[in-house]
């Protein structure tokens, strides 16, 4: 494998001074903003620079005699010169942190994913026959059922200069080696921690100088981790479980040597050593080996999954203690991972007509909720657009409109607002009344910064009211240029059919569009109070023959088609409102389905939805990425006739 490093900073050249031992690199180029910088590392390592080119980054990328690219930067360019590499072919590793926020790590993997390249995040310890060693004795139940960890990276720098005390390129020591003490608990653990409490200092620059964080695991499993810049705590890991303690020394840089001390009761202390100078453990060649590996297919000790679950605690982690940069503020002007401008590829998106609305609908809706900051929205949002897609599902009921600010914020930072079709829900309870619907339309329109929504609909209906009262006031908003069509979510067919009499006879607009829950599966009940469903026959009969567009909502049943288990009840919801003998006979009809066509049972019940003989732009709510390409992945599955009336047991 034919390296280059991008960055030629100390990190980098403990890499490159390493990487003669490894089994299958060699260092062919060094790529860097400085020329001189990159000349000198060229010379340093290449014997007077005849066999490592130096050039700029683009060079690098764009030279077919590189393989693999080591990035090695702050943490800030992290991102943007690996989405760089994925798309010039280059296999990955990228320096801890991979990004400084989860966001930007899942456009990483998405890159990586999509370019076909092995990536690799360079926590090196992972590849290092020490580690391998503990979680061997652990797997092993050498310490019997597992209690506690205790590990600590934390150094004293003795001073505040640097990077490391910039927040504006992600500074502090959380991102810098705090996710050597987390990856190492989650590692034993075999899972994501589901609780983390934390405390830390702020120093006056504004990044972490020190802190600790409280793992909770599934199991009852518990981890303290500890990390800083500011304080040398000791670097150690520690094991306990119910037979007796695990104590690992120099558990991260083995620029001493490690050892490992295995306590049991009742037995003699057992001891494992692993020389410094040991050519066999020199951790940077053990991680190139890895990306190696990981370039021909193997799965490695540390996976892109495993990468996006340590940014998503260290987010947590941060968060917990009061941290975040400025380049992550809900106001801030986020630009795209890559650093290029969105280009949206609409050659495998679908497309349909709703009257009224002058831009054609992506066929599928992105709903904008379950978004945890700006740069998660932004990462995802991204995604959706580039793969064609172009109507975005909000509401003011969502985060009571915060969630609608951080995608009027999107729009504001990528200057797509012409291009986008923005569907708006408001007049939720207990405000579903005209006066209150008016009030949150204002509102949603402020915090999405525009003057107009494309679609509106009323997110709740009140019976209480006469439905001539919400139609005039809906037909005034029109008037005004607020807002398109408009039309309700959770409104039954009898009382749409109520609202579009009385507009035909006062000469007023009508409800167009409809978002009620519908999917493969039949509801028995709805999750919330006020929600209507129109997956019985009948409204199905009256969607067919009113022809009215409907964006339905949990139109894959809300995970029933990708983990509902009959005999698995834990998740109340799921049960009340899916479980019986008929849909868990759908569910196995789709997955036969699935497997036959190679997508997932999911992939099948929204291709279900999307072959309906009335129009339907299905709402989506991902939370990654990946869970944003399965939905994408429905466009791709062509059904026929037979098998929509089959997989709906009408066969």
């Amino acid at each position: 494998m034919r390296w280059a490093v991008l960055g030629p900073g100390a990190i980098a050249r403990r890499f490159a001074s390493q990487l003669p031992a490894s089994r299958s690199g060699r260092l062919v180029a060094v790529g860097s903003s400085d020329p001189a910088r990159a000349r000198a590392f060229a010379e340093e390592f290449g014997g007077g620079g005849s066999q490592v080119r130096a050039g700029s980054y683009e060079e690098v990328l764009a030279d077919p005699g590189v393989d693999a690219v080591y990035v090695a930067t702050v943490h800030t360019a992290h991102a943007r010169l690996a989405v760089a590499a994925a798309r010039a072919g280059k296999h990955l590793l990228v320096e801890k942190p991979l990004t400084p926020n989860h966001g930007s790590a899942m456009a990483v993997v998405d890159a990586a994913r999509r370019a076909g390249v092995a990536l690799v995040e360079a926590y090196m310890y992972r590849f290092h026959e020490q580690t391998r060693t503990v979680l061997d004795l652990v797997r092993s139940g050498a310490l019997g059922e597992l209690l506690h960890v205790d590990a600590s990276f934390s150094f004293d720098t003795g001073g505040r200069e640097g990077r490391l005390f910039d927040v504006d390129v992600a500074g502090g020591g959380i991102l810098d080696v705090g996710g050597y003490p987390v990856t190492y608990a989650c590692a034993l653990a075999g899972a994501e921690p589901t609780g983390l409490r934390a405390v830390g200092t702020l120093g006056p620059t504004g990044v972490d100088e020190f802190a600790a964080a409280r793992l909770e695991f599934p199991g009852g499993l518990t981890a303290t981790v500890r990390t800083g810049v500011r304080l040398a705590d000791p670097e150690s890991v520690v094991v306990t479980g119910a037979r007796g303690v695990l104590t690992v020394s120099d558990p991260w840089t083995f620029r001493g040597g490690g050892r490992v001390e295995l306590r049991v009761a009742g037995e003699e202390p057992r001891t494992w050593e692993f020389p410094g100078d040991d050519p066999a453990a020199r951790p940077y060649a053990r991680e190139a080996d890895a990306l190696a590996r990981a370039a021909a297919g193997e799965r490695v000790e540390f996976t892109p999954e495993d990468s996006l679950a340590t940014a998503r605690v260290l987010d947590r982690w941060r968060a917990a203690v009061g941290l975040r940069y400025p380049f992550e503020r809900d106001d801030a002007p986020i630009p795209t991972v890559s650093g290029l401008p969105l280009v949206a590829d609409r050659s495998a998106m679908r497309y349909g007509e709703v009257a009224g609305v002058a831009k054609p609908l992506s066929r599928l809706v992105m709903g904008v909720d379950n978004q945890p900051d700006l740069a998660h929205a932004s990462a995802l949002f991204d995604a959706f657009f580039e793969a064609g897609g172009n109507t975005f599902d909000t509401s003011w009921w969502y985060g009571r409109g915060w969630y609608e600010k951080l995608f009027g914020q999107w729009m504001a930072n990528r200057g797509v607002r012409d291009e986008v079709v923005a569907v708006l829900k408001g007049a939720h309870t207990p405000e579903c009344t005209p006066e209150g619907m008016t009030r949150q339309l204002l509102e949603s329109l402020e915090n999405q910064q525009h003057d107009r929504a494309d679609v509106y609909m009323l997110h709740r209906d009140n019976p209480d009211v006469p439905v001539g009262e919400f139609v005039d006031a809906l037909d005034e908003h029109a008037e005004a240029g607020r807002i398109g069509v408009f039309g309700g979510s959770n409104w039954s067919p009898a009382r749409v059919d109520e609202a579009n009499a009385w507009a035909a006879a006062h000469g007023k607009r009508g409800f167009t569009v409809l978002s009620n829950h519908f999917g493969l599966a039949e509801a028995l009940d709805v999750p919330w109070a006020g929600c209507e469903h129109v997956t019985d026959e009948a409204s199905k009969r009256w969607l067919t023959e009113r022809q009215i567009p409907l964006l339905p909502w949990s139109s894959q049943a809300r995970g029933f088609f990708a983990r509902a288990d009959e005999d698995d009840r834990s998740d109340a919801e799921l049960v009340r409102c899916y479980y019986s003998g008929a849909n868990f006979e759908r569910k196995r009809r789709a997955e036969q389905l699935g497997r036959e066509l190679g997508v997932p049972a999911t992939a099948v019940a929204l291709a279900f939805v999307l072959h309906q003989p009335f129009p339907t732009f299905p709402l989506v709510g991902p939370r990654s990425v990946t869970e944003l390409r399965w939905s994408l992945s429905a466009l791709e599955v062509e059904l026929t006739a037979e098998q929509v009336a089959w997989l709906d047991l009408r066969d």
